[in-house]
């Protein structure tokens, strides 16, 4: 019986010729990553010495910190976060990056997503370094386990394989792929499980949309996703990555907990409903909408290729009196880029707020909505209060449709604003 990718990944670091799911198993993670919040860093690095006596970390160079929320600080006691993060990484000679963006676009940058690794996170949006064949996966319970001893008790868990098929449509984004997904499968489909992704569609997206994808893993229950890495996967992450792992890929004959097939040729735009990240409906059904908020960003997008397609969007038009659009590039890498492409200029133009990268929108720091008011957002969470006050409401769209919705002041599908554009906000890169 053949292996999954992720069975041969933690076989690796296990130090076991083969592993299957349901084992338990002692695995050495290659990296331990985590970005500093109240709560989280802090207790761990206070737990780390006054529970287990432990004045620094073993092989810091498996180590990573990320400061990319509440950034810049507002208060005092943010700043003291950062700086008691800046102070333990120095006194641990592990790296801490600050005010590059989000850390999960920008571990992908710094070659922490290196195929065939095993990296670990409190937050399980680092599952969308399996966009490059990297199993990355929120250990939340477990990450002060991973600070103070070389291996983590970890439970081999089963795959649930997907693959996509058809060709998507003018104004369609990888985001509908995923939140199709969540419609076709459930959000409890991959529970538990590591989520496989392949298919002709797949292997069309650019890497872009294939980390917008890998990113939202979380919400179909699974705790993280993978793709086997193919050459536009690897020749990206070739010049970056900080191990020199042979990549790994799962078997034609592996043992997958369940297999489906989805065809998305006929998918149009989505939108997903507030509450709930599982309440997805063609976005059609609330076109109309009135809304006075857009976000576009987030770890799950806010890369080249959707800033390119929502200044596609606006070419030609402003936003609405009133209607805030909010737009942050999810990495100063990306935000370089995209002002090198001109696209910065357009958004600007068009009556976009353009802010430097951090997660601060997204879980309702900064842009903060009253009561009563509405918004359209590529965000990862439309849950009540995410983004401000508990009585506003968050659509989850894609890119495209944030900037439509942004002209009109209301929900709106983007694609007559495409007809002509060629989609050029297409891209073959990763940020």
């Amino acid at each position: 019986m053949g292996r999954t990718i992720a069975e041969k990944i933690l076989a690796r670091v296990s130090g076991r010729e083969t592993v299957t799911a349901g084992e338990e198993v002692l695995a050495k993670p290659d990296f331990v990553i985590a970005y500093d919040f109240p709560g989280y860093t802090d207790v761990i690095f206070r737990q780390m010495e006054e529970e287990f006596g432990i004045d620094t970390v073993a092989e810091p160079e498996r180590f990573a910190l990320f400061i990319d929320h509440m950034v810049p600080a507002a208060t005092t006691q943010e700043e003291e976060l950062h700086e008691n993060t800046r102070s333990w990484g120095a006194k641990n000679k592990v790296p801490v990056y600050e005010r590059k963006g989000i850390g999960h676009q920008v571990a992908a940058e710094l070659g922490y997503a290196t195929p065939g690794a095993f990296v670990v996170h409190f937050d399980g949006h680092i599952s969308q370094l399996g966009t490059f064949g990297t199993l990355a996966i929120g250990v939340r319970r477990h990450l002060l386990e991973a600070f103070v001893k070389e291996r983590i008790k970890f439970k081999v868990p089963a795959t649930t394989r997907i693959d996509l098929n058809g060709t998507l449509q003018p104004g369609v984004t990888a985001r509908d792929v995923f939140h199709h997904i969540v419609r076709v499968l459930g959000p409890r489909s991959c529970r538990g499980q590591v989520m496989e992704l392949g298919g002709e569609t797949i292997a069309a997206l650019s890497l872009e949309g294939r980390q917008s994808i890998n990113c939202l893993a979380m919400f179909t229950g699974a705790i993280t996703a993978v793709m086997n890495p193919d050459e536009k996967a690897l020749s990206y992450i070739r010049k970056r990555q900080r191990l020199d792992i042979e990549p790994v890929f799962s078997d034609p004959d592996a043992d997958y907990a369940a297999r489906h097939e989805i065809d998305v040729s006929d998918l149009e735009p989505i939108a997903v409903i507030p509450p709930s990240p599982a309440n997805t409906r063609d976005l059609s059904e609330v076109a109309g909408t009135e809304v006075q908020v857009g976000y576009l960003g987030s770890c799950a997008s806010g890369r080249v290729e959707d800033l390119a397609l929502a200044a596609d969007v606006l070419d030609g038009h402003r936003v609405k009196d009133g209607f805030q659009l909010h737009v942050i590039p999810t990495s100063q890498e990306i935000m370089e880029q995209a002002a090198e492409r001109g696209i910065i200029t357009r958004l600007i133009n068009a009556g976009a707020f353009l802010s430097s990268s951090s997660c601060d929108y997204c879980f309702g720091r900064m842009g903060v909505m009253r009561a009563g008011q509405r918004a359209v957002s590529t965000g990862t969470l439309n849950v009540r209060g995410r983004m401000g006050s508990p009585d506003s409401e968050i659509y989850i769209v894609n890119a495209a449709a944030v900037a439509a919705s942004a002209i009109e002041g209301r929900i709106a599908d983007p694609r007559p604003y495409l007809k002509g554009h060629g989609l050029k906000g297409k891209s073959d890169g990763a940020g």
